[in-house]
């Protein structure tokens, strides 16, 4: 269903929707649908949309920019809302993510790591993150390359305020199944070498609206559904 401007009830419809489509897909993929959560990706959303949907049980939601995080985290202060970053972190926002964020899931640099440790230490908190993992060749993507993963990994230990939770990535844009499958077996592979290592690395967030079941039939943990919950934007966007 499509949004209006004063009813936001298709919100209700759309999640149902989403839920059921999860769930459908893990059992394809002969997984329990409880071992898949969902996070819905509110960027470029007000921040009423967002209430309406902490309204029917939501509180986790994804956003691409600290901009945006500190511009709704005001208003909806009183909804407990926990906020994931998703997208590109730069350096310079690391005040913001380490104030307002629960979690990033696009760790993928040391000079990040150390800047939001700096924050973190002077805000007295720790936050969990997934170290993005490149698994495309899009110069468009960002992440880390796969064979620097063993090393980060290893240097993200001496980090006390960023708990190190699992990996993701962002999957070829292709109308070819096969190629972006390969991108979420990479993630799955990558991740079950360094479990093998020694890391606790339970979690793998990847898939969105437009592919979320073959990350699951690949072992994704938790899919980033925009559109689907949403509606469209009008702006492109990758959830």
């Amino acid at each position: 269903m499509t949004p209006s401007s004063s009813d936001h009830a298709y919100l209700a419809d759309n999640w149902s929707d989403v839920r059921c489509r999860v769930d459908d897909a893990c059992r394809a993929a002969g997984r329990d649908p409880s071992e898949v959560s969902i996070l819905p990706v509110s960027k470029t959303f007000s921040a009423d949309v967002i209430r309406d949907a902490v309204a029917l049980g939501l509180h986790r939601f994804g956003e691409n920019k600290a901009q945006e995080i500190r511009d709704k985290a005001g208003p909806l202060a009183d909804c407990g809302i926990e906020w994931v970053v998703i997208g590109h972190l730069q350096t310079n926002k690391a005040k913001d993510v380490a104030r307002l964020a629960s979690e990033v899931q696009s760790l993928d640099r040391l000079e990040l790591a150390e800047a939001l440790d700096r924050r973190l230490q002077s805000e007295g908190r720790a936050i969990d993150v997934l170290v993005q993992v490149k698994t495309s060749s899009e110069e468009s993507k960002s992440g880390l390359a796969p064979e620097q993963l063993p090393a980060f990994l290893e240097q993200l230990r001496g980090f006390a305020t960023l708990r190190v939770r699992g990996l993701m990535t962002l999957a070829v844009q292709s109308d070819d199944p096969a190629q972006v499958r390969a991108c979420f077996r990479r993630l799955r592979e990558l991740r079950d070498e360094a479990v093998g290592r020694g890391h606790d690395l339970s979690r793998l967030s990847m898939g969105m609206s437009g592919d979320f079941p073959l990350a699951i039939a690949e072992g994704a943990t938790e899919v980033r559904i925009g559109t689907a919950i949403f509606g469209r934007r009008s702006v492109r966007t990758d959830a």
